[in-house]
């Protein structure tokens, strides 16, 4: 590496810092461009459609074309909310009145061989262990009717704040379905012109891998929650519980790895609110739990090597530490933007450090 080229990857190497910088320091206002460009490249098609309608000599507009397609997402993302909401709201004022005494009668042969178990190798005298007892007195006080009440008094301020966050996207959203082409011009803007054709290069390629990327999550995460209601629905769990075990396991399945273990430990807590009629609440809870694995472990090895490394053309092992690495900085939200993150760094890094051999190596398939 000569000196020109050492002194262009070290100002290049600056010039990423910074903009590394000012991404982290205005963090909100980036996640709201950022889902604006997601749902204006989800919507643009509609946009398209209905510009070319034309009736005699009239047509659509571009900007009528976006309010309509914007009032769409609106619609449809009002329809998920009204549907699935009150099913969160209605499961956790049940859980509140649960018997845990009753619930955990379902493992008194589990629970009394665990206290054995505990009495003979740590000498202590199982009569007075009384881990049945402490587990229901743990159980009521970290979940009853007050904890319910600060979890709902939680989602509803966390509503009240998103308020901000949804008339600030929609805002954008619009904008950029009205003018195509300005997140480009605004992501240019922050580069000197002379890196006008990389920047265009590595917009474009970002664009058509987070395209695909997410659109094989959409589809992945439909194809599971319908997998999983209908198994829940064949054991005889009742449909609204059924849809709402596949509607949890299909929005955690966004995050990877760490997603699928959270919506299996949420959908068991629904088995003991909502057992299968006919069936214990332990007979329940091993439905879900097998059912899940079953289908979890289909959907990681014939689907997932298909969307976290084709689709996104890296390799697997990359893939899973990149995810790793995401998650033990910033835990779940980490892991949820770690791959798109990832792609986007490795488009730019081809356009202006190519002449790097660790990066020719890991873009080699872009």
């Amino acid at each position: 590496m000569n000196l020109q080229t050492f002194w262009k990857v070290l100002i290049g190497l600056a010039i990423t810092a910074a903009v590394l910088f000012l991404v982290w320091y205005f963090a909100s206002v980036v996640i709201y461009v950022l889902i604006s460009a997601v749902l204006a490249v989800v919507g643009r098609p509609l946009v398209r459609k209905l510009e070319g309608i034309k009736i005699h000599r009239w047509h659509l507009s571009r900007t009528l074309a976006a309010v309509i397609t914007l009032l769409t997402i609106w619609a449809v993302g009002a329809l998920a909310g009204y549907l699935f909401v009150p099913l969160v709201f209605e499961k956790l004022a049940r859980f509140s009145e649960v018997d845990y005494a009753h619930v955990l009668g379902n493992f008194d042969d589990q629970i009394a061989y665990l206290q054995d178990y505990i009495a003979t190798h740590f000498h202590r005298d199982g009569s007075s262990l009384a881990l049945k007892e402490a587990l229901i007195s743990n159980l009521r006080e970290w979940i009853n009717i007050e904890s319910v009440n600060r979890v709902l008094s939680s989602i509803v301020g966390l509503l009240t704040s998103s308020v901000i966050a949804l008339f600030s996207i929609s805002f954008i959203t619009f904008f950029f379905l009205k003018e195509d082409g300005l997140f480009y011009a605004m992501v240019k803007a922050m580069f000197p012109e002379r890196y006008a054709e990389n920047i265009q290069r590595a917009l474009d390629s970002a664009t058509y891998l987070l395209s695909r990327y997410f659109r094989g999550l959409l589809c992945e995460s439909l194809l599971l929650m319908l997998a999983v209601s209908l198994v829940m629905y064949t054991f005889g769990m009742e449909p609204t519980d059924a849809v709402f075990i596949g509607l949890i396991m299909g929005v955690m399945n966004v995050v990877p790895y760490a997603g699928p273990l959270i919506g299996g430990i949420l959908s068991s807590f629904v088995g003991i609110v909502s057992p299968i009629e006919g069936m214990t609440i332990g007979q329940t809870m091993v439905v879900i739990i097998c059912s899940l694995l079953i289908i979890k472990g289909l959907d990681d090895f014939i689907l997932q090597p298909s969307l976290y490394s084709e689709r996104v053309k890296a390799h697997p092992l990359e893939v899973f530490l990149v995810i790793l690495l995401a998650g033990s900085a910033a835990g779940i939200v980490g892991m949820l933007l770690a791959i798109p993150g990832y792609t986007v760094l490795r488009v730019f890094a081809k356009e202006f450090f190519s002449q790097v051999s660790l990066v020719r190596k890991l873009t080699e398939n872009i």
